[in-house]
């Protein structure tokens, strides 16, 4: 880079790109180390980034009812991104970062968008089931992004099979959850919507983070073909590269 160029996009502290945004500087480093904000570190470990990222950051849109607003990612202190002391589901040992890059991600309560609309309805179709829904989890909910044959937009955390979901390196298949003492007692099992089958595939941020899972569900027991696998797989990874697309749009 030029020195001209460099002059007119300059280098900012983590304190500096605070005052700009109007925000503390313990938020600017969560959101440089999940991303939000693209940052490097100098040989003394001290993030730094450029003026126009944090421009670009400000100028970041996202439409409301077809009214445009500025929509920063959450703060460290909001309770949906801090993790529980003593949750009632499994998380793993990062569950503070994870929860760090999905707020990153910045889609959680965003309007409906038909590109993961798209990837809901195709993988209900490939695997035959009346429920499939692409869900994001925060520390209290399982919030769906997009969603068929679930009138629901979110459920408690605590009643997640797609937390146990997002522990695997692959997909997690429960075939009869009256069956599983994980999930026999489970409120979604016992009342609507009678959940009976799950095949979850977890989505990652480009971190490698899962924010949630593509999953499909269904009221009766059984099976997935191994194409029918498959194809939830390849779709879970097509929601990956839309997630990483809206978080650089």
């Amino acid at each position: 880079m030029n020195s001209n160029v460099m002059e007119e996009d300059p280098i900012l502290t983590t304190s500096a790109a605070a005052r700009l945004l109007g925000v503390a500087t313990s938020t600017v480093q969560l959101w440089m180390e999940s991303g939000a904000i693209e940052s490097w570190k100098t040989p003394g470990g001290h993030r730094r980034t450029r003026e126009s990222h944090i421009r670009a950051l400000m100028t970041r849109v996202s439409s409301h009812g077809g009214s445009p607003e500025r929509r920063l990612p959450p703060t460290p202190t909001d309770p949906e991104f801090l993790p529980s002391p003593d949750p009632g589901f499994p998380v793993a040992n990062d569950e503070a970062q994870r929860l760090a890059a999905l707020a990153a991600t910045n889609l959680v309560d965003t309007l409906s968008d038909e590109r993961f609309e798209r990837i809901v309805r195709l993988a209900s179709k490939v695997t035959e089931s009346p429920i499939a829904l692409l869900s994001l989890l925060t520390a209290r909910r399982q919030w769906f992004k997009a969603r068929v044959g679930l009138p629901a937009q979110q459920t408690p955390r605590e009643w997640a099979f797609c937390s146990h979901a997002i522990l695997q390196d692959g997909p997690f298949v429960v075939e009869d959850a009256l069956s599983d003492t994980r999930f026999s007692d489970n409120p979604l099992v016992l009342a609507d919507p009678h959940i009976r089958f799950y095949a979850g595939v977890p989505v990652r941020d480009p971190s490698g983070r899962p924010m949630g899972t593509l999953c499909v569900i269904d009221r009766e027991p059984r099976k997935l073909r191994a194409s029918e696998l498959q194809a939830l797989i390849d779709l879970a990874a097509i929601a990956e590269s839309e997630i990483e697309a809206s978080i650089k749009a």
